[in-house]
């Protein structure tokens, strides 16, 4: 059993935190009892909403504002969480952005950006991050992978391999920064019903059925499933689980594909 706030005294900065995954793990570490910061890329709108929903459980919030792509405003979304919290404990590295298209259609630009924003900004933000948590002995780092890491998902090639990247980071990471007291992992969610989906090239529906209906659990993942790992994940309890990547997914990611034929010859008479 956990204590209520047994994050409490704890400051997380949460990337893309202003909507989907970001928010639930934003708002499951608010719960914990940390103090969080915000950060969005555009809306602030939302951004400050998930504010005001962290400040009702007596937490402090800030919503901070970057391109992640771009160093120069990374440092200064950090100066912000510095001068705000007085340093940060906990990193969520939860941003991601990409466009969606076949990999024979990836150029150098597509593939720049998503490299940009979703890994190397990781490296950024954990290299002036580590040093405060170092010299408590205490920090977590918890990055944000999917299934498009390991296997091919259409449309998916720069952002799959980026969150590729990911995940390979992330254990070179723990390995160097364990014996420091700071605690690197990765969760895979599957797949979350969240605005991003409307940017692939998909029937949306039919995607949310097919993976509600084919998942062990018969449901789809949600914000808060992912915000609850990624929390305990930062908890003293999960301090042995070192560069790890968590399958959030209801077991989906452990079936192997689906073969009609098979199905036809289970009926045959």
């Amino acid at each position: 059993m956990f204590a209520k706030d047994f994050l409490k005294g704890k400051v997380a900065l949460v990337t893309g935190a202003s909507r989907g995954i970001g928010r639930g793990i934003a708002l499951a570490l608010a719960e914990s009892g940390a103090d969080v910061a915000v950060h969005y890329a555009r809306k602030s709108s939302m951004a400050n909403e998930v504010v005001k929903e962290i400040e009702t459980t007596g937490r402090r919030a800030v919503a901070v504002k970057a391109n992640l792509a771009e160093h120069e405003k990374t440092e200064s979304m950090l100066d912000e969480v510095e001068k705000v919290f007085g340093g940060c404990d906990i990193f969520i590295a939860n941003a991601a952005s990409g466009g969606f298209r076949p990999m024979m259609e990836t150029n150098d630009k597509h593939w720049d950006w998503a490299m940009d924003v979703n890994a190397r900004s990781i490296l950024h933000c954990v290299q002036r991050l580590a040093p405060h948590m170092q010299r408590q002995r205490w920090g977590r780092v918890v990055t944000v992978s999917s299934l498009g890491a390991v296997r091919t998902v259409p449309n998916y090639g720069a952002v799959g391999l980026s969150k590729s990247v990911i995940e390979s980071l992330t254990r070179y990471l723990a390995v160097e920064l364990a014996p420091k007291g700071i605690i690197v992992n990765a969760v895979s969610p599957g797949l979350v019903e969240t605005d991003a989906l409307s940017f692939m090239d998909m029937d949306v529906k039919s995607a949310l059925d097919f993976v509600r209906g084919r998942n062990p659990t018969r449901r789809l993942v949600t914000p808060r499933d992912v915000g609850q790992v990624a929390a305990f994940l930062c908890s003293d309890a999960a301090e042995m689980i070192v560069g790890q990547t968590i399958y959030v997914d209801g077991g989906f990611s452990l079936l192997t594909d689906y073969f009609p034929q098979l199905e036809r010859m289970e009926n045959a008479p």
